[in-house]
């Protein structure tokens, strides 16, 4: 169980650390006696669709969608002809309201992943019908050593950090290199709070044409 791509050499340092080998031994157990999501081979999707060396923006999330069908690897996305979750049709108001684009029906973030946008979520299992189940097992660990990683691109990258979660990983972020867009998490619980008209799309374009990067195309289309 491990990333590939130009991610492995980066990371390789944490499959020889005592935790690494507790995850996998959980993980396994896990998919022994529960059903767990994502399927196993869509756990590093976020890692295999956005190499390193492409990385422009990232969004952060927590836990990969507990209901069947939903998770696929990629954080606040689902796989095209699954109805949206609650957090992402807020995502996409905010995104017809940020930048008039189209949206269409579906749910899949791929297209944004495929351009360099990592939407990482900070555990990367989760048991069916149980939010936070894989959470405190050693995925916290390693997903910062993601983001560290990522910190260490000389390039300008875009953080965007949404919820109380994601903002606490702002101490691993150089913020004199590196752009970061804070707002409360799209869930209908806080959405209203300052994540609807926070416009992070148009500004991450912004931050991203500054620094001399190509925008993003935030158009989602079937992938």
């Amino acid at each position: 169980m491990a990333p590939t791509t130009d991610w492995n050499p980066l990371l390789r340092g944490e499959f020889d650390k005592q935790y690494w080998k507790d995850l996998v031994r959980f993980v396994a157990d896990e998919r022994a006696s529960h059903e767990v999501y994502p399927a196993t081979d869509r756990v590093f999707a976020a890692l295999h669709l956005t190499p390193w060396a492409d990385v422009k923006v990232m969004i952060l999330g927590q836990d990969p969608y507990h209901g069947p069908g939903q998770a696929h690897g990629l954080c606040f996305s689902v796989p095209n002809g699954v109805r949206r979750p609650p957090s992402l049709a807020n995502i996409v108001k905010e995104l017809e309201s940020d930048l008039g684009v189209e949206t269409g029906a579906g749910g899949s973030l791929e297209p944004w992943a495929r351009q360099g946008v990592l939407l990482l979520n900070t555990t990367l299992t989760v048991r069916r019908a149980e939010a936070a189940s894989h959470q405190r097992h050693g995925w916290e660990t390693f997903t910062d050593e993601v983001l560290r990683v990522v910190n260490d691109k000389s390039e300008t990258v875009v953080f965007i950090l949404w919820g109380s979660s994601a903002r606490a990983k702002l101490r691993l972020i150089d913020t004199g290199r590196h752009v970061v867009i804070e707002s409360p998490h799209p869930s209908p619980l806080s959405a209203h709070r300052g994540f609807l008209g926070s416009k992070p799309f148009s500004r991450a374009n912004a931050a991203l044409v500054e620094a001399g990067r190509r925008e993003i195309d935030w158009t989602l289309r079937p992938s």
